[in-house]
């Protein structure tokens, strides 16, 4: 208890030290018990002028109900980009605390592999031939996606 640490203060869970875009699924702060209080999280960047990445980052905001991923909209002026834009947006990208960025295939195995209803995929994709023949499909996905884009304006 605090009681017996003046020097502590008790952390309110509607205070929080974190930007807006770090709040959990339903506009929620984390707890403390939360992946990104412990520093493990993962950051994902997104295209959010594409109507599909927008409703499938949706889903997986949703998913990730222990708040353990960062989503960053690389079209914000805001965003934090390790990468420049154009490149974050040609391919998925995604980063686990204290992990090189990864991107493509690797990139979603590792934000499945982030919510746990999703974390065995994620995991199988650990197994190189599994991730290359992921790595196929969304290199095909690439290629259809301006197409997909299209229809879904």
């Amino acid at each position: 208890m605090s009681g017996n640490l003046p020097h502590l203060k008790p952390i309110s869970k509607k205070t929080t030290m974190m930007p807006e875009n770090d709040l959990a699924p339903e506009g929620r702060s984390r707890d403390e018990k939360s992946p990104s209080r412990s520093g493990r999280y993962l950051t994902v960047w997104y295209d959010g002028a594409c109507p599909l990445c927008r409703r499938e980052i949706a889903l997986f905001q949703r998913l990730d109900r222990r708040g353990a991923i960062r989503f960053q909209d690389v079209g914000q002026a805001e965003a934090a980009c390790p990468l420049d834009r154009a490149k974050l947006l040609a391919r998925f990208h995604a980063q686990e605390a204290g992990q090189p960025l990864v991107s493509g295939a690797a990139a979603f195995a590792a934000m499945w592999r982030a919510i746990p209803i999703l974390r065995p995929v994620g995991e199988l994709a650990r197994i190189p031939p599994v991730l290359w023949v992921l790595e196929q499909a969304y290199v095909c996905f690439l290629r259809l996606r301006p197409g997909l884009q299209k229809l879904m304006r």
